[in-house]
């Protein structure tokens, strides 16, 4: 019981000095530090509310065992307290400060030529319904389709409250298991699809210097590299500093591909830097759930058995539930071993 108080005590402290810090002036007039004061007192909320029950719940069963009248409530309160221990541990698992944030993803096909292009299309379907169902919204920001159908790449946006929570488990290796539209033979082939997901990130999170900034613009082209417009609407901006790269030509205006193209860079410079600060605390990482590499397999989608399994939380579902958008039970299971082991370590 002592290390429960202890923790409760440390809460307290916590939430009292974040609570101070969001009345003074000085954080007031700072937009990006009011911003995180904001975001961490929303975090702390619900531990706190939780540590307060739990007092009340102990005190409670203290007066029972004291008195032979309230003896009889003893049990229940017990439970109540264990129940209230347990919720205010799963409460203070430190959170990702990006798991409320809106989130980018790009799906890229993978090895397997054209049926990867095919299957990343299907990749980025299942992952829109998914956030429909959801009650996201989606915006598509860069599509460049294959000849033969489906996309060498698509980039999208998902909003809505905890985006970012919820998708970033989508992030890795997609592999496909399935006998191709154009093979004649009847053979399966194993294809794969990568995702990346990013949180989106403000103006105030990424501030970009325009002298760190390399902007091209040339003509829009199509499937096959043909020209598909006469101006040069369309844009390339490099951040110098990184390296990083993104284009963006889907728009007719080169004013509306630069603007999207500044949402990208800003969501890969964001992810590169936690990525970074993650590499420097990778015997930390270790206990949390998947690396989030890029080439980590999490996913096998076989077609001729109908199942899909997620090799993370060794979790198997059915094909036609989860290529509609049925991912729930793989996000929650996720999300749960990920708590567990926070918890642990």
């Amino acid at each position: 019981m002592a290390a429960i108080d202890q923790l409760i005590d440390e809460l307290e402290r916590s939430y009292d000095e974040v609570r101070s810090r969001m009345s003074d002036p000085s954080v007031y007039n700072d937009h990006k530090e009011a911003a995180e004061v904001g975001r961490r007192l929303k975090e702390l909320e619900a531990p706190h509310r939780l540590a307060q029950e739990w007092r009340q719940a102990s005190a409670d069963l203290a007066a029972a065992r004291g008195d032979a009248e309230l003896a009889s409530l003893a049990d229940d309160l017990v439970a109540d307290v264990a129940r209230l221990e347990e919720e205010l541990k799963l409460a203070l698992v430190e959170t990702d400060p990006a798991d409320a944030k809106d989130v980018i993803l790009e799906v890229r096909s993978g090895v397997g030529g054209d049926e990867a292009a095919i299957w990343a299309g299907d990749v980025f379907r299942m992952l829109t319904r998914y956030a429909e169902r959801r009650g996201f919204k989606t915006e598509l920001l860069s599509a460049n389709e294959s000849e033969t159908g489906g996309f060498k790449e698509v980039v999208f946006a998902v909003k809505g409250d905890g985006a970012y929570s919820v998708f970033k488990y989508e992030g890795g290796t997609h592999r496909v298991q399935r006998v191709p539209e154009t093979e004649s033979q009847g053979r399966i082939h194993t294809s794969t699809a990568t995702v990346a997901v990013m949180p989106e990130v403000e103006e105030i999170d990424v501030e970009l210097d325009e002298n760190d900034l390399k902007i091209d613009v040339y003509r829009s082209t199509g499937p096959g590299g043909q020209s598909v417009n006469t101006t040069d609407s369309a844009v390339r901006i490099t951040h110098v500093p990184t390296g990083i790269v993104v284009a963006m030509q889907d728009e007719k205006s080169q004013l509306q591909n630069k603007v999207k193209a500044l949402r990208v860079l800003r969501a890969r410079i964001y992810e590169a830097e936690r990525d970074r600060q993650q590499a420097e605390l990778s015997a930390a990482r270790k206990s949390q759930i998947g690396s989030g590499e890029r080439a980590e397999k999490i996913r096998t989608y076989n077609y001729p058995d109908s199942r899909v399994t997620d090799h993370r939380v060794k979790v198997t579902l059915n094909l036609e539930k989860v290529l509609p958008g049925g991912l729930d039970e793989f996000t929650e299971a996720l999300t749960s071993e990920a708590q567990r082991r926070a918890l642990e370590s």
